[in-house]
């Protein structure tokens, strides 16, 4: 029940609003869990003993539980099951177990997100509880013993993600870049590394982050080799921006993987080197060439911008001609996937996130937590992540198949 209001619009447990909206949280999350179970026992209704008694019933319901969700703490009475089922194989009794509140769950994935966000800030464990209490009108079940021990398992976690074995993946396309979260890093210069790759079911996968400088051969070298001795393969594209120290390591670690350099970043630098009157014009003239139906189209594209651009601007011309065929490597891969491989739009995408959410971090704590607090935020957002365009493609890439603007034209004997 909703507590009396004040004169101010307030409650004993704060504002009204954030009040109503735990109210509702808390019946409809309790409505959810009543349907849950009501589904689970519907199933098995079949199911009964020797005397007809059925062997799934409802008994009553568990103990109040307080939840920290994002609208706030909510109080949740689950409802009960006997489950009287004997597990054929191991003899054991089975049992319901809710896919909404997991039995000892005592909060929210939304609240474990905003945890390393509140970290990245800077906040000692003590100053968790009243940011919290802030954030979600309580600090119940979130003392500051257990924030320095989820801050700890982060650390941890972040390490066990850099020293798993991969040989047991395969990853057919990889976007490489290096990223600049504001958080503080070890060094004046240094950003974050970042690997993502594409599975051979099309979907996508974090498989490296670490702290290094963007331009280094070996900083890159380093993060190469050590994915390559956990058993990673060669992939069959890379793409990134014009970092040489990019290429130039993976011509030593991966020399198999053929190059494609990032559009987006390819235009970035390709404007900045014009005047401000020019710009929109060869904006849409570098559209015209990596969005043409076929190589032969976007050859002369850029054979028309180099006139075009040529004479006034022959530097911002020769960022275009003199990396032509690493900007056109897409078209020899399926048409679907060409709007994902032309740019590193995928690593892009997940670090707004991670940049929005660090952006008025004020450079605390040590760079070692740091790492491991934007690795916990990148984790979050790959939940979110989707396979690319034709994903079923990808396995023919890697097998060998071959295709002309998109086109497949030919099928090796492993693809057919």
């Amino acid at each position: 029940m909703l507590s009396v209001v004040n004169a101010d619009g307030a409650t004993e447990s704060g504002s009204l609003i954030d009040e109503i909206v735990r109210e509702g949280t808390r019946r409809m999350l309790a409505a959810a869990l009543e349907v849950e179970v009501g589904q689970y026992i519907a199933e098995l209704a079949a199911q009964t003993d020797e005397q007809g008694h059925r062997l799934v019933v409802r008994n009553g319901r568990h103990l109040p539980r307080t939840v920290a969700t994002a609208a706030g703490p909510v109080e949740v009475t689950a409802p009960r099951v006997n489950d009287r089922r004997v597990d054929e194989v191991t003899g054991e009794r089975k049992r319901f177990s809710s896919q909404i509140l997991a039995p000892w769950c005592r909060k929210s994935p939304k609240v474990s997100e905003v945890l390393p966000l509140l970290y990245l800030h800077g906040l000692s464990s003590g100053d968790f509880v009243p940011a919290l209490e802030q954030f979600l009108g309580s600090s119940a079940g979130l003392p500051p013993a257990t924030v320095t021990r989820l801050t700890k398992q982060w650390g941890e976690d972040r390490t066990a993600f850099q020293s798993r074995d991969l040989s047991d993946r395969d990853f057919v396309y990889v976007w490489a870049d290096g990223v600049h979260p504001k958080v503080r890093l070890g060094q004046a210069h240094s950003c974050v590394l970042v690997l993502l790759g594409v599975r051979l079911d099309g979907t996508k996968e974090l498989i490296a982050l670490a702290e290094g400088l963007r331009e280094s051969t070996e900083a890159w070298a380093d993060l190469l080799r050590d994915c390559r001795r956990r058993g990673m393969h060669d992939p069959e594209l890379v793409v990134g921006d014009g970092a040489m120290g990019l290429w130039r390591a993976l011509v030593e670690v991966f020399p198999a993987a053929r190059h494609q350099r990032c559009w987006a970043h390819k235009s970035r630098n390709v404007t900045n080197a014009l005047p401000k009157s020019a710009q929109p014009g060869a904006s849409k003239a570098m559209q015209e060439i990596y969005n043409a139906e076929d190589r032969a189209r976007a050859e002369r594209a850029i054979e028309a911008f180099a006139r075009t651009y040529g004479a006034k601007f022959p530097k911002a011309v020769a960022r275009i001609t003199g990396d032509a065929e690493e900007l056109l490597a897409f078209y020899d891969f399926p048409a679907e996937h060409w709007i994902h491989l032309r740019t590193t739009n995928p690593i892009e995408s997940t670090f707004s996130t991670v940049k929005l959410r660090t952006k008025v971090t004020r450079g605390a704590g040590s760079p070692a937590a740091a790492l491991a607090m934007v690795f916990k935020l990148v984790e979050s957002a790959q939940r979110r992540r989707r396979a690319i365009t034709g994903a079923h493609l990808v396995a023919l890439v890697r097998s060998g198949a071959r295709f002309e603007n998109g086109i497949l034209v030919e099928r090796t004997e492993a693809a057919a």
